[in-house]
């Protein structure tokens, strides 16, 4: 299938069956495109969804946040996952602020400056929000090309400087035409064309499908999901969790032994630190996310105990 045609399949495919997203509304600010860029990582949309709108309430604007301590984002950043993405996002607004008088800059090497920006983000907004030509490459993005253009069941582990060189090959021409494309191969990448079950009899671009062409042959490697239970990210979750809910210093003594041995009044912050305490890390792995946090800037150690960051 010639690429003019694919380009107008996907686009046409894109135009019928494209989930109704708050980002993707015409009168979404490049505010909120950004805030959705940087929580959709690594995240369902499901689970951004709530936390996406509640932000974008509290804080229309870079200028809104940017005033809050970045321990108020932390807090709002409830259960999503890799919280520093919400201090990057503060870090961020205040960049915005101080250098680009409150506005989100437009262009990719402008966007590429702001903290926790990388050039998937950087392209991503300047593509959805601006309506520039970049090339945007994520994961569900990888996925279509490599079974569409290169017949391989997945792409490389890693990003490689051939899969970039396709992907802008790919664009089309036209700016307006090549944001939709993107949006449109991510969309079948997230819906149809999934890693673990794709639905081919679905696909409005399979006749062109050069991985069901060769006999859809299994991946070369098993991917590798990230641990959870038991590890030092689930106790750092977990005493987050207690600080979200802590509207003064938590002791450490607290986080390290159940309330009724220390006879401290726990209301408020009683269910997780109950979760916490269920967990039962070791002394070592509790200091180890403890010191991961404080370093990270997510939580302060003050007289009293510790802290979301002031």
């Amino acid at each position: 299938m010639p690429l003019a045609e694919l380009h107008d399949a996907l686009a046409s495919w894109f135009g019928e069956t494209a989930r109704d997203l708050p980002w993707r509304a015409a009168d979404c600010s490049a505010w909120g495109v950004l805030v959705s860029e940087i929580m959709l990582q690594q995240t369902p949309v499901v689970r951004v969804l709530p936390v996406w709108q509640e932000w974008l309430q509290r804080w229309p604007a870079p200028a809104d946040l940017a005033r809050e301590p970045s321990g108020e984002a932390v807090r709002s950043w409830g259960r999503l996952g890799y919280p520093r993405r919400a201090l990057r996002l503060h870090a961020a607004a205040a960049a915005i602020v101080a250098n680009h008088g409150g506005a989100v800059p437009s262009t990719y090497p402008e966007l590429l400056e702001l903290p926790g920006v990388g050039s998937y983000t950087a392209a991503a907004v300047a593509a959805f929000a601006f309506g520039r030509r970049e090339t945007v490459v994520d994961t569900n993005i990888r996925r279509v090309h490599a079974r569409l253009f290169t017949g391989t069941a997945l792409p490389a582990p890693a990003l490689t400087a051939a899969e970039m060189r396709l992907a802008t090959q790919l664009l089309p021409d036209d700016g307006a035409a090549s944001v939709r494309w993107n949006a449109a191969v991510m969309e079948l990448g997230a819906l149809v064309c999934t890693a673990r079950a794709p639905k081919c009899g679905e696909c409005p671009v399979r006749g062109a499908c050069a991985w069901l062409a060769v006999g859809e042959p299994p991946p070369t490697y098993t991917p590798k999901g990230q641990a959870w239970h038991g590890t030092d990210r689930q106790v750092r979750g977990a005493v987050l969790a207690v600080l979200r809910l802590a509207e003064s210093p938590v002791p450490r003594e607290l986080l390290e032994r159940a309330p009724a041995d220390l006879g401290f009044d726990a209301d408020g912050i009683g269910i997780p630190l109950a979760a916490l305490h269920r967990l039962n890390p070791a002394p070592e792995q509790l200091e180890r996310a403890l010191s991961g946090l404080l370093s990270d800037g997510l939580a302060e150690l003050h007289p009293g105990g510790l802290q979301l960051p002031c």
